[in-house]
């Protein structure tokens, strides 16, 4: 009975790692679970801010890993991205405290959207571009399932889940500028900001007010900002995505 039990805790835990996506905010996470991506133009321009790490990839329990190479696309430096029915993510550990969070710049180009691929549904859970931000917060506020769920991947992983996470995503027919809930907890929250094929091939610029964006999408102040990701994914439908992300800024806010 107690190994049936923690089997179906490792195969929880599996799930839910490959849902929450953004995983543990922590050097050490990253440290063990990924490798640093070697510097080039993206990576130094991206993500300069407070208590900021190397740029590294970071594999999700049970999937295969997506890719990310530095590309030169239309004279833009570009992180290029290729998911064969795989998921993980590109990610920096920062630390940006409530009171400066500012913006978040970043641009993508897309050549297809994902077929299936319905971001509220568990079994299609795929997105073809992903900027992840996570947050510290109160973790006595989290629902049973949630703390359960926290102390599941601290047991199994020593680390603890994000307290909150937005993500900035492309879905294939929802309303931009909506909120989905993640199908499996709802401290992940999406913000579709494209919506269908119309703005296919070509570059999106975008900047992001990042205490307006987690307040409607989560309907209370952020923490402390500590780490921003890229990601890829097609595990869920089993197919084939690519993308192209330009450098991920962040822009303290001024006293």
């Amino acid at each position: 009975m107690k190994f049936l039990i923690f089997n179906r805790c490792q195969t929880t835990l599996a799930l839910l790692a490959s849902a929450l996506l953004s995983a543990c905010a922590t050097p050490q996470s990253a440290s063990v679970h990924g490798s640093a991506i070697a510097a080039n133009p993206w990576a130094l321009a991206s993500c300069e801010a407070p208590g900021a790490g190397t740029w590294s990839t970071y594999r999700l329990p049970g999937k295969k890993p997506s890719e990310f190479s530095y590309q030169l696309v239309d004279g833009r430096a570009a992180m290029a991205a290729t998911a064969k029915a795989s998921a993980s993510m590109l990610r920096r550990t920062v630390r940006v405290e409530p009171a400066d969070l500012g913006s978040v710049k970043f641009s993508w180009k897309l050549p297809g959207l994902i077929q299936y691929a319905d971001l509220a549904v568990k079994e299609f859970d795929d997105s073809p571009v992903r900027v992840v931000l996570a947050f510290e917060g109160d973790r006595s506020k989290f629902s049973n399932k949630n703390a359960m769920l926290s102390e599941l991947a601290l047991l199994l992983t020593g680390d603890e889940l994000p307290y909150a996470t937005l993500m900035y995503v492309w879905c294939n027919a929802c309303e931009a500028n909506s909120i989905i809930l993640n199908p499996r907890t709802d401290r992940i929250r999406k913000l579709p900001l494209e919506s269908g094929p119309a703005k296919l091939n070509r570059w999106l610029d975008y900047e992001r007010d990042v205490r307006r964006d987690f307040e409607k999408a989560f309907g209370e102040a952020p923490g402390a900002l500590v780490s921003v990701s890229i990601m890829t994914d097609s595990d869920n439908t089993a197919s084939l995505a690519k993308a192209w992300y330009g450098p991920v800024t962040l822009t303290l806010r001024k006293p």
